[in-house]
């Protein structure tokens, strides 16, 4: 459904700024590493609770934390538009919440605390507007979302419980493109072993492998799968990749050592299930395994399975048309250059997902900022698409 003039105008009015920024610091001022954000999704519930809406704690394989949901309804026929975002933050140190101009600080401040507050605030403006003629709102807020402490149980417990919509807004930092594809990831955790204990160089049991060697070896050998996989390409999302970040062994010089641990990443594009990526990474570690004698232990930990979003979907075109409206400009295609949850509701569901929120950077870091102005327009943009797409 167009969106028209009013209807936009009156969403822009309603977006309240101070209250979206207050609900944003009240969620950044909560500690909530990854499966500890228990505390945080308490407090989430009881702003929404205040805000008078109707609140679950499905619990979705993490009673740690109970997940956050509301389900806000016309009562008139429509689609449901779900907006999900994540609580946790990384494990590094914690910096309390601070306004700097138009920039608010603080840990999950871009990733995405402040994302999770502009969707509450379009959830209000929603309500408070009435400016939704049918269909509905589902909010979805989590834990176990950044790995590697996170395994997505949570979010996957809740799509496979049924807490899912017909499209989705994930309020991540992704904010000039419109993502229609991203690479799968996977973590890998891999250690080499001998019997023996540690010992002097000099005193090396030459019938054991060398453990180092082995590592070098399996290091080349992910090397030069690389090198294949990077054959397979797309324009927009890259190439397929075996990467190697981390190569641990020893503990002096001169001594022959008992393990060689490696750490690294593969990446791989739609087509491509992330259990054939897992069964060719596996033989390949048994082919170095059964060549040296070493005791080898490999793990694939899946962060997330490749994305695609068809961007002739209803959901991309209304969102599409929302954006134009609202900025008077046209968001280009691309590519996500990380994973998110988007995969998880594509891969599980086949449900048409867009990651899209303000602009935001230091992810990852002790330095995380969002841009307010701009938290403000993700509201709007969020609230307007929900006119289009669920009536």
């Amino acid at each position: 459904m167009p969106i028209s003039a009013e209807t936009l105008q009156l969403i822009r009015q309603t977006v309240n700024r101070d209250r979206l920024l207050a609900t944003a610091r009240r969620l950044v001022d909560i500690p909530s590493p990854t499966c500890e954000a228990g505390a945080v999704a308490d407090a989430l519930a009881a702003l929404l609770v205040e805000e008078g809406f109707q609140v679950e704690r499905p619990q979705a394989a993490w009673p740690t934390s109970p997940a956050v949901v509301v389900r806000w309804d016309t009562g008139k026929p429509g689609r449901t538009l779900q907006f999900n975002g994540h609580l946790d933050t990384v494990h590094l140190p914690f910096a309390p919440s601070a306004v700097d101009g138009n920039r608010l600080t603080g840990s999950g401040a871009s990733d995405m605390k402040a994302g999770v507050a502009a969707m509450v605030e379009a959830l209000r403006v929603v309500r408070d507007s009435a400016v939704l003629g049918g269909g509905g709102i589902l909010l979805t807020a989590h834990d176990l979302h950044e790995a590697p402490w996170g395994d997505c149980r949570q979010l996957n417990q809740l799509i496979d419980d049924g807490y899912v919509g017909e499209g989705v807004l994930i309020p991540e930092y992704t904010h000039d493109v419109l993502p229609v594809i991203g690479r799968g990831n996977a973590h890998l955790k891999i250690k080499i072993s001998r019997p023996g204990e540690p010992v002097h160089e000099v005193f090396r049991p030459r019938e054991e492998p060398n453990v180092l060697q082995v590592g070098a070896q399996l290091v080349q050998r992910l090397l030069d799968w690389n090198v294949e996989l990077e054959k397979n390409s797309h324009p927009l999302a890259g190439c397929e990749s075996a990467f190697v970040g981390m190569l641990n062994c020893g503990e002096m010089y001169n001594q022959y050592p008992q393990t060689c641990e490696l750490q690294g990443t593969l990446r791989w594009l739609p087509g491509h299930a992330w259990e054939e990526v897992r069964r060719d990474y596996r033989a390949l570690v048994a082919d170095v395994a059964a060549k040296t004698g070493a005791t080898i232990d490999a793990e694939f930990l899946l962060i997330r399975d490749a994305f695609e979003l068809d961007e002739h979907s209803d959901l991309a075109a209304t969102f599409q048309k929302v954006y134009a409206n609202v900025t008077g400009k046209q968001l280009p295609i691309g590519a996500k250059p990380f994973v998110d949850d988007g995969s998880c509701f594509w891969q599980k569901k086949g449900i048409a997902a867009i990651t899209h929120g303000p602009e935001a950077g230091g992810a990852h870091t002790t330095s995380e900022w969002v841009n307010i102005d701009d938290l403000v327009r993700v509201a709007v943009v969020y609230a307007a698409t929900a006119v289009g797409f669920c009536e």
